[in-house]
């Protein structure tokens, strides 16, 4: 059975796109612990990200430094920080978070923002991804 985030880059499930290569895809958390919370998945499905052989991993990385780059352009934030924790869904996803101090990566806190909010920050993302 296809992960959720599966389903999202299949486009089953609606989702705020960031980004999408022909490995990777970028969309918007939707219950964010910041503005601009963006999750960064392989679409090949990968439980675990140091399951992900050394070559694709680096790629990986490589493309959510790109993301990163659009939310710190996009998104009022001093760096954007990264998080892999893994146990939630078992597809491989990197956070990217907004940080403007060390308590703004605190996964104990999530908002929900109105739509209209969460296309306007994927919009401005989106403009800023090179």
């Amino acid at each position: 059975m296809a992960t959720i985030f599966t389903r999202i880059i299949n486009g089953e499930i609606p989702c705020y796109k960031i980004a999408e290569d022909d490995e990777f895809f970028a969309f918007l958390d939707i219950n964010p612990v910041q503005k601009g919370h963006t999750l960064v998945v392989p679409k090949e499905e990968v439980s675990y990200i140091f399951d992900i052989n050394d070559d694709k991993l680096g790629r990986y990385m490589a493309f959510a430094k790109r993301v990163a780059a659009a939310i710190k352009a996009a998104v009022p934030c001093i760096k954007v920080g990264i998080a892999v924790v893994g146990l939630e869904v078992p597809h491989s996803h990197i956070h990217l978070i907004p940080l403007n101090e060390v308590n703004d990566l605190n996964f104990e806190h999530k908002m929900t923002l109105p739509q209209e909010e969460m296309q306007q920050i994927a919009e401005n993302i989106v403009k800023n991804f090179k």
